[in-house]
């Protein structure tokens, strides 16, 4: 059983590239989040769709995140390492009937406005080129977010019975997520703000399984020049390999964190430990 009772935090960076500057706002939030409460930060690699992942890219983030002075707790974990169990959840909503396989396609869903209207709920379709969508009993319309308070969902985002497990075979990633997060002992999730909406759906999820939800934070987004988030999409330059400090100060002003006046006569682990212990959630703009 996972350890609910100490503040568990992670970092969860998929290896479709090298750690920019957006994905290290991200990961230094959840860092000081987590050592602020005197719990454990854990990293995670989220390999569980092979077409978008880059060769290397998994190691080079590792390397990163220490050269970043971000040192994690105990050991990383790989989603491509996982299989089993998300099989094993899997058949257990089947066997409790909580979920269905749909063989809807794009083109159809699209033509619907892109939401997806329960066709194949009733159809009793079998495995061959389907989905395994989650068979909505309780939406999620809201939820509490430490930081932005009450956040309230599209209720047509939040009724649709979505997709966790592709046709392709693949484990989508709001299943992926939540037995992860649970299994690791996840008490509070720290991310990006753009990961807001599917929230609820992972909350619902959360429920449909028995698991205890757990607490989120959404933090504000860095942005490039022409106002979009900084992405590897948006070709983001992979963080600087020379002195980490600077780059992490500009980071901490982003999260409107206070930096020592003295930095340049600090070792990055001081730097680091400075940041913690002056770590203020209610600071961020």
């Amino acid at each position: 059983m996972p350890d609910t009772h100490r503040y568990t935090g992670r970092f969860a960076p998929s290896p479709s590239g090298d750690l920019h500057f957006g994905s290290l706002i991200a990961a230094l939030g959840r860092y000081l989040q987590a050592r602020a409460h005197g719990g454990r930060w854990l990293v995670r690699i989220e390999d569980i769709d092979p077409p978008r992942e880059v060769a290397g890219a998994a190691s080079r983030i590792l390397s990163q995140l220490e050269h970043y002075g971000l040192q994690w707790d105990g050991s990383v974990l790989y989603q491509s390492q996982r299989h089993a169990r998300y099989l094993e959840v899997l058949a257990a909503l089947k066997a409790r009937h909580q979920c269905y396989y749909c063989d809807c396609t794009r083109q159809r869903i699209h033509s619907l406005g892109g939401q997806y209207d329960g066709h194949c709920r009733t159809r009793q379709l079998g495995s061959t080129h389907a989905a395994l969508r989650l068979r909505q009993y309780n939406p999620v319309l809201h939820f509490h977010d430490r930081l932005r308070g009450e956040l309230y969902a599209d209720p047509a985002l939040a009724q649709e019975d979505f997709i966790i497990h592709r046709r392709d075979g693949l484990f989508a990633y709001n299943l992926a997520v939540v037995v992860d997060d649970h299994d690791q002992g996840v008490t509070e999730i720290v991310r990006g703000a753009d990961l807001i909406a599917p929230t609820v759906r992972q909350i619902a999820l959360y429920q449909q399984l028995g698991y205890p939800v757990p607490d989120y934070i959404h933090l504000p987004l860095a942005l490039n020049a022409q106002g979009n988030k900084l992405s590897k999409q948006n070709h983001a330059p992979a963080l600087p390999d020379g002195d980490p400090r600077p780059v992490l100060l500009s980071a901490l002003r982003l999260l409107n964190q206070p930096v020592p006046a003295h930095w340049q006569d600090m070792a990055l682990p001081l730097l680091l430990q400075w940041a913690v212990n002056h770590w203020s959630l209610t600071s961020i703009a």
